[in-house]
């Protein structure tokens, strides 16, 4: 079963829940889902669809901050939870043992032995990652060993 499937699943146990949160929530992922199959013009597949969610999984993360910053705390925790939301539909991070491992297979791979490699090695330890990582905490890794 797709994401996209589930998602349309699970809004519609909201509704019959009457979870008006999460059925907002639900519905927005399920418009994100089918604004980036009209823009692909075709359906999209499982990894694409988990660029869509991680997209609107950092807008929420970001929103929440930004609402924080202004001292308003209530947006900040609606946007927290959608957060969560949005995290359920997404497949589990990788923990920090199984990063560096892929950190450290990415750099023997490519060869890498300086800063000057770290394109090669972080290209490497993205596609090594499966989207199961932030771009942030690869990248802190790849610095930290080729330093």
């Amino acid at each position: 079963m797709s994401i996209a499937e589930r998602i349309q699943q699970d809004t519609k146990a909201a509704m019959r829940a009457r979870d008006r949160d999460r059925l907002g929530t639900l519905r927005m992922l399920n418009a994100a889902l089918k604004n980036g199959e009209i823009e692909a013009g075709r359906p999209l597949s499982e990894d694409e669809e988990h660029v869509v969610l991680r997209r609107q999984l950092k807008q929420r993360e970001e929103s929440a901050e930004a609402f924080r910053k202004a001292g308003r705390q209530e947006q900040a925790e609606a946007e927290a939870a959608e957060a969560e939301i949005v995290r359920d539909y997404l497949p589990a991070p990788l923990s920090t043992e199984e990063l560096e491992e892929i950190v450290d297979q990415a750099i023997q791979e490519t060869g890498a032995s300086g800063m000057k490699d770290m394109g090669a090695a972080m290209g490497r330890a993205t596609s090594l990652a499966e989207g199961r990582a932030e771009g942030r905490e690869l990248a802190a890794l790849v610095r930290n060993r080729l330093q």
